[in-house]
């Protein structure tokens, strides 16, 4: 099942956000990554068997505050 998870980090660099794309871009099951929002600080993750619970704990480790804001499977065409 691929799933989508949807993060809300602090980042205000453009060196956050390119530390937080790679810690994300490592984890297992990752296929797609982007940022999104108006301040570009959530994180779109889109994979099959990805952990959201372990990704975050990476980010907030390396980066900073993290919430998950959601997860849910995409639908195949």
């Amino acid at each position: 099942m691929k799933q989508k998870i949807v993060m809300k980090t602090h980042m205000n660099c453009q060196k956050c956000r390119s530390k937080a794309l790679q810690i994300v871009a490592e984890g297992e099951g990752v296929d797609f990554v982007a940022i999104e929002g108006d301040q570009k600080d959530k994180v779109v993750v889109i994979g099959i068997g990805v952990d959201p619970i372990k990704l975050t704990c990476n980010l907030r480790k390396k980066v900073g505050p993290t919430d998950i804001i959601s997860v849910s499977e995409v639908k195949s065409k």
